[in-house]
Order: structure tokens, then C-alpha cells, then sequence
């Protein structure tokens, strides 16, 4: 058996300029964008379990796709925002909530099986979907996520306060009549967006570390909401950004170097603010009251 062998590619500077690492850069930029906006409120709402179903539920979307010879990145959009329907109509309550998603990812997960061994000839798109396919971004997937992000970005933009408020306190946000249950549903109508694109970055593994990890991060610096937005989407920008370029350098998947990245952030704020104030400290906003009408 061969060692194993990691190459430095003195000619990275020159990949970086081909017409697919464009793609990929925006691509990325897209992603992380939304996925910095939607963070935040996945950890203050409590929904890091949900988010991480969600793309899980997506993988049967991605693979029926397969099967059938259509758009890998369709297959994804309607099984998540199903998905994310589904929790919402099915978990009213906190407790429901999670039995909800467990179930819903156990079925997803089980078709996903059934789909995958169907499709062998398509397997390594299959294997993309698992562990992301940055560099493999279309002109036409650029389209849709710039539409995506957009979207996502005004729908945050437009209903920013209220989210917030239903997100830290539900249960005095409804005595003061805002629709909590309607906020949590477009919520997660939202997140099954950003999830459909973070699964082209990531993988559906690995998604974790770039939709909470950098949210995390800058939930460890500032428990201002607007900062903490604006922070954790500079946290992915600059993740997806040098995972990109070390992945060139190196000629090894980007989505390592991502997720390499977010965590090595997290710990370095983890430890600044641990050294900074003598203890263990998390810059969080309260959280959500315990048995909440949060889809």
C-alpha cells in the first residue's frame, strides 16, 4: 500500500483563474452568504438537530434525481422544503418537534438507502451529495442559488424583528398576537432553501459546520443579532474562500478545508474568550422558551 502523499501544486495561482473556480467562488460566496443569515437564528431558535436532519432529508431527494435523469439540485429543493413542511405541521410543541424530525429523517434516511441502491450508475453523484461538489458548480446552479440567496436575504430582511422576537421569547411574542407557529414554518422554509445549496459546498455530512459553525463563532464574540448576522456570514465567506484555495494548492476536496477552516475559527474563538474572561463564556442570546410553538 502506498503512503500517503500530499502534493503541493505549484501551479495553484493558475487553477484559481480557470472558469470553474470562478464558478466555484461564487458559488461559495452565495452559499455562505445565506447560510451566515439563516445561522444565527438556527442557534437561537434551537433548531441545530433540524438543520442537520434537513439534509439528510434532501439525500432521497438528491438521489430519486438520479434515477430519474433530473436536476440534482430540484431533487434536493423539494424533498428539504417537504421536509421542513412537514416538521412544522407535525411538531407544534417542542417535544413533538423533535419526535417530529426523528421520524421524518428516519423515513428520509431509508428511502435515501433505497434511491442510492437503484442508482448505481450514478454513484458519484450520489457521493457528491454525501461530501459536496464545489468545483462542479454550473453556470446554471449559479442562477438558481443567486436567485435562492436573494430570496432568502429579503424574506430575513422583511421579517428580521418579528423572527427575532418569536425566537427568543414564543410564548410572550404570541400573547402579543404575532403568528409564532407562521414565523417558525417560513423559518424553516428558509433554512431547507440554504440547505439545498449548502449540500452543493459540503455535502450533506458535513453540512454542520458551515450553516452553525460559523454562527457559533460569532455567537462567541457579539450577542448582538444584526453583528452576529453580518459576522457569521464573513465567517463563511472567509471559510469557503481559503478552503477553496487551499483545496487548489493542495488538490484535495474543498469541503474538507471548509469545514477545517470553520472548526479551527471555532476553537480559536472558544479559546479568546475563555482566556479573556477566565471561564467558559458564550456571547448567546437567551433562548427559546421550553415548549414553544416553534415548528
Amino acid at each position: 500500500m502506498a503512503p500517503l502523499s500530499v502534493t503541493f501544486q505549484p501551479n495553484w495561482l493558475e487553477v484559481l483563474m480557470s472558469p470553474f473556480m470562478r464558478n466555484a467562488l461564487i458559488g461559495g460566496t452565495l452559499v455562505a452568504i445565506a447560510a451566515g443569515v439563516i445561522g444565527y437564528f438556527v442557534i437561537v431558535r434551537g433548531t441545530a438537530f433540524a438543520a442537520h436532519a434537513l439534509a439528510h432529508i434532501g439525500f432521497p431527494g438528491a438521489t430519486l434525481a438520479v434515477l430519474l435523469g433530473a436536476s440534482v439540485t430540484g431533487g434536493l429543493l423539494v424533498f428539504t422544503v417537504a421536509g421542513a413542511l412537514t416538521i412544522g405541521a407535525l411538531g407544534k410543541r417542542a417535544d413533538d418537534r423533535e419526535i417530529a424530525t426523528g421520524t421524518v429523517l428516519a423515513f428520509a434516511t431509508g428511502l435515501g438507502v433505497l434511491f442510492a441502491s437503484l442508482a448505481t450508475a450514478g454513484s458519484t453523484t450520489v457521493t457528491n451529495v454525501l461530501f459536496g461538489s464545489l468545483l462542479a458548480i454550473t453556470s446554471q446552479q449559479l442562477v438558481v442559488f443567486g436567485v435562492l440567496t436573494a430570496l432568502i436575504v429579503l424574506a430575513v430582511v422583511a421579517v428580521f424583528r418579528p423572527l427575532l422576537f418569536a425566537s427568543i421569547d414564543p410564548l410572550v411574542a404570541e400573547a402579543k398576537g404575532l403568528r409564532v407557529r407562521l414565523l417558525g414554518t417560513v423559518f424553516m422554509v428558509l433554512l431547507a432553501l440554504v440547505i439545498t445549496m449548502s449540500v452543493q459546498v459540503v455535502g450533506t455530512l458535513l453540512l454542520f459546520g458551515l450553516v452553525v459553525t460559523p454562527a457559533a463563532t460569532a455567537l462567541r464574540i457579539t450577542a448582538r443579532p444584526v453583528l452576529a448576522v453580518a459576522m457569521g456570514s464573513l465567517l463563511s465567506l472567509v471559510a469557503v474562500w481559503v478552503g477553496l484555495v487551499l483545496a487548489v494548492m493542495f488538490n484535495l476536496p474543498p469541503s474538507f478545508f471548509v469545514v477545517t477552516v470553520s472548526t479551527g475559527m471555532w476553537l480559536a474563538a472558544l479559546g479568546a474568550t475563555r482566556v479573556r474572561h477566565g471561564r467558559p463564556r458564550r456571547a448567546d442570546p437567551p433562548r427559546a422558551s421550553r415548549g414553544a410553538d416553534l415548528p
